[in-house]
C-alpha cells in the first residue's frame, strides 16, 4: 500500500514539488516559470493532445459509458458547486459560477496522465485521452454559458453564444484536440519526420508542466474563504470520482476504462480554474487558493482512490 504513494504518486509530486521550491528559493524567476508554462500550455501540451488523438483508435476509445459516468459527476459536482456556494456561503451568483467551475475542472492533463500512466502503464491512457478529447470543450462551455447567463440575466441569448464559442477557439488546446480529430478522419498517417518531431516536443510537455506548475503555485496563498476552498477539495477530490465509480460500476464499465474515469476524477482542480476567475475577476482568491490546497491534498486522496482501484 505505502510503496503505491511512493513509487506511483511521489515522482509526481516531486517534481511539482521542485519547481515550487526553485522558484521560492529564487533559483527561478517568475518570468521564467511564465516562459516555462507557456511553453508547455500553449506549444508541448498541445502537442501531446494532437498526436494522442490522431493515432487514437475513436472506435476503441470513446466508450459513451465513459463519457457519460465522467461527465455526469462532472456536471454534478458544477452544480454543487454553484448552489452551495450560494446556499451555504451566501456569495454573489457570479462567485457561485467561479466555485462551481473548480469543482468541475480537474487537472486532467497535467495530473491525470502521468500518474494513470505510472499507476497501469502508457498503454491505460486511452480512456484519459477519451475524456481530455472534451474536457475543455464540456467544461468552459458550461461555465461560460452559465457565466453570461448570469451575468445578463437570460437576456442576450447570441452574446452568450457568441462568448462561449470565442472563448473556446481560443483555447490553444481544444485547437490541438480539433486538428488531432481532423487527421484521425481524414485516415492520413502524420508523415514520419513530423511525428519524430512531435515526439522531440511531447517528450518536454509533462516533465516541464509540472515543474512550471510548481513554479506557478508560489503565486498562490491560502488565505481567507477557507471554508468555501475546503468545500471545493471535498467536492472535486472525493464526490466527483465516487459519482463516477458508482455510475461506472452500474454501466459495467471495462477495467482499464474505469480505472481512467476514477482517477481523472479524483485529480486535483487544476489551475484553469484560476484562469476561468481571472477571465470574470470574481472569486479569484478561493480559485487561486483551491488549486493550491487541493494539488497538496490530492497526494493522499489519489493514493485513497488507488488503492481501491488495485
Amino acid at each position: 500500500m505505502f510503496q503505491t504513494l511512493i513509487d506511483v504518486i511521489l515522482p509526481v509530486f516531486l517534481v511539482i514539488g521542485a519547481g515550487y521550491v526553485s522558484t521560492r528559493k529564487g533559483f527561478f524567476t517568475q518570468g521564467h516559470i511564465d516562459g516555462l508554462a507557456k511553453f508547455t500550455q500553449s506549444f508541448a501540451i498541445p502537442c501531446l493532445l494532437f498526436r494522442a488523438i490522431a493515432t487514437l483508435d475513436l472506435s476503441a476509445s470513446f466508450d459513451p459509458r465513459l463519457l457519460a459516468s465522467f461527465y455526469t459527476g462532472a456536471f454534478t459536482c458544477f452544480m454543487i458547486g454553484l448552489f452551495g456556494a450560494r446556499i451555504l456561503f451566501k456569495r454573489d451568483w457570479e462567485d457561485c459560477a467561479v466555485i462551481g467551475f473548480c469543482c468541475l475542472f480537474s487537472n486532467s492533463v497535467l495530473l491525470g496522465l502521468p500518474i494513470t500512466e505510472r499507476a497501469f502503464g502508457a498503454d491505460n491512457l486511452t480512456g484519459n485521452y477519451a475524456i481530455i478529447a472534451f474536457h475543455s470543450p464540456f467544461c468552459y462551455g458550461v461555465g461560460i454559458t452559465v457565466m453570461e447567463i448570469l451575468r445578463n440575466r437570460g437576456a442576450g441569448g447570441v452574446k452568450t453564444v457568441s462568448a462561449v464559442l470565442n472563448a473556446m477557439f481560443r483555447n490553444v488546446l481544444i485547437l490541438g484536440i480539433a486538428l488531432g480529430f481532423l487527421v484521425n478522419f481524414s485516415g492520413y498517417a502524420i508523415p514520419v519526420v513530423v511525428d519524430e518531431a512531435l515526439s522531440l516536443v511531447i517528450r518536454a510537455a509533462l516533465p516541464g508542466a509540472l515543474f512550471a506548475l510548481g513554479g506557478v503555485l508560489v503565486q498562490y496563498r491560502p488565505e481567507g474563504d477557507l471554508r468555501a476552498i475546503l468545500f471545493v477539495c471535498l467536492t472535486s477530490l472525493m464526490i466527483h470520482p465516487a459519482i463516477v465509480w458508482a455510475m461506472g460500476s452500474a454501466l459495467a464499465l471495462p477495467q482499464d476504462l474505469f480505472r481512467s474515469g476514477v482517477l481523472n476524477a479524483s485529480m486535483a482542480t487544476g489551475f484553469n480554474g484560476y484562469i476561468f476567475a481571472s477571465m470574470y475577476g470574481r472569486a479569484k482568491r478561493v480559485a487561486a487558493s483551491s488549486v493550491l490546497i487541493a494539488t497538496g491534498v490530492s497526494i493522499f486522496t489519489i493514493w485513497f482512490w488507488l488503492l481501491l482501484l488495485t
